[in-house]
This record gives C-alpha cells, sequence and structure tokens, in this order.
C-alpha cells in the first residue's frame, strides 16, 4: 500500500523545515547513547545531516534513546585521521566552525551569530577535540558552568548548542519553511528516501533514478511486485 496522504504531507512538513547550512560534527564520540541523543536533538531542530569522525575500529551504532531518529537525519561516517580534510571541506563550503574547546580565544557560545552557514565541533568528553581540529576552528567555544563539574555531557552539550541556533535563527526570521534549507536538487530525492526507503533502496542498486511522486505521495509509475511501497 502507499503512503496515506496525511503521512506524505507530515514527511514533506518536516522536510521543508529543514536546514542545510546548520551541521554537527563528531569527533571520536562513539558511545551509542551519545550518537543516539545527539540525533535526535538535530532532528528536533531541524538539521539536515551529521557528521562522525571514529576511533579506528569503531562503527556507530545506535540505541532506543534515537527514537529512530538516525532514519531522518543521516549521519556520515568518516574515517579516524579525516578530520582536518572533512573541516577544510566545510570551511570551502561556506561553513562557519565553532568547536567546544577551552582556550584564551574561546568565548560563551551566546555570543556568536550561528544565523549563517554554523558547523558545531564538538569532541569524545574526554579528550575534547584533536589539536588538529581545533587548529581549524573558526571561534572556539564554550558553555559557562556554574558547578563543581567543568563540563557537560557531549549530547546535552549539542543540544544546548543547536537550540540556540534555532533561537536565533527563529528569532532572525530566518528559518525555512518551504524547503529552501534543503540543497537545490536534493527534496525531491529526500522526500522518495523517506516516503519509500526500500524503493530507494532498491533504485540505488538497480542504478536507476528514483521515480517520481505524485501531490498525494503516491508513486506515479509501476515497480515490481517484490519491492515494498509502504515505509
Amino acid at each position: 500500500m502507499p503512503l496515506l496522504p496525511r503521512r506524505f504531507e507530515r514527511l514533506k512538513a518536516v522536510l521543508d523545515r529543514r536546514m542545510g547550512d546548520l551541521t554537527v560534527v563528531l569527533e571520536h564520540v562513539d558511545k551509542p547513547h551519545n550518537l543516539s541523543a545527539i540525533l535526535r536533538s538535530c532532528d528536533a531542530v531541524g538539521v539536515l545531516e551529521a557528521h562522525v569522525v571514529s576511533l579506528a575500529g569503531r562503527t556507530p551504532t545506535f540505541n532506543c534513546t534515537s527514537k529512530g531518529s538516525e532514519k531522518w537525519v543521516p549521519l556520515h561516517r568518516h574515517s579516524d585521521g579525516a578530520s582536518v580534510a572533512l573541516l577544510r571541506q566545510l570551511k570551502d563550503q561556506g561553513f562557519r566552525l565553532y568547536g567546544t574547546h577551552l582556550s584564551v580565544e574561546a568565548v560563551d557560545y551566546r555570543q556568536c551569530d550561528f544565523t549563517g552557514p554554523s558547523a558545531l565541533v564538538l569532541g569524545a568528553e574526554k579528550w575534547g577535540l584533536s589539536a588538529e581540529a581545533a587548529a581549524l576552528v573558526d571561534q572556539p567555544i564554550v558553555i559557562p558552568m556554574h558547578g563543581m563539574v567543568q563540563s557537560l555531557n557531549v549530547s546535552v552539550a549539542c543540544a544546548t548548542l543547536l537550540f540556540e541556533a534555532l533561537r536565533q535563527r527563529q528569532a532572525a526570521g530566518v528559518l525555512p519553511l518551504h524547503g529552501e534549507g534543503v540543497p537545490a536538487g536534493r527534496y525531491d530525492n529526500l522526500l522518495l528516501e523517506w516516503a519509500y526507503p526500500e524503493v530507494a533502496a532498491w533504485c540505488q542498486r538497480e542504478g536507476r533514478p528514483y521515480p517520481s511522486l505524485d501531490a498525494e505521495g503516491a508513486i506515479s509509475e509501476t515497480l515490481p511486485r517484490t519491492i515494498k511501497l509502504r515505509h
């Protein structure tokens, strides 16, 4: 069975508000509960996609904390040692890099302007950012602490930064409402992947373009009966 129209409208409404110019880069953050909580926050705020640089031999996994958010926020995985190349790539794409890093240049995160293309770069709680990653950050930031413990759990810190970015963008009136936050040419493909993941996977295996969807979310061409049409 195809999607119910109300489900399709829900998917479109969420995708319409996704922000391709706000992302998260996680360096050596590999604990399932942290990754899951971070992706859940990314989904809640409207982040289109996130990145993780994993330690050698580690494969990012998720637990029930994510509530399935890994289906809606792609987590691009990069091998250990790829931090420099990834951060430089984001810089080339116009992102300003804000890294949680204690240094003399670090400022209160609320003093930063997250209304433009912004990448929030966070390291593992035990080690923080690598020296190489910290050197590429445009602005080191801190979340002021008033207790005995001097840092937040990385997933809580990420959520704090994301919701500040959301607050600023909302106040500035720059939140996308009609899909303008999704890079050109990706909206229809992402909608198909969200609505019909089995169909998308089949098309990728077969090396064929995605089918188009009609106004109510039905696939507009005949596909093999073995392909699941329901999300």
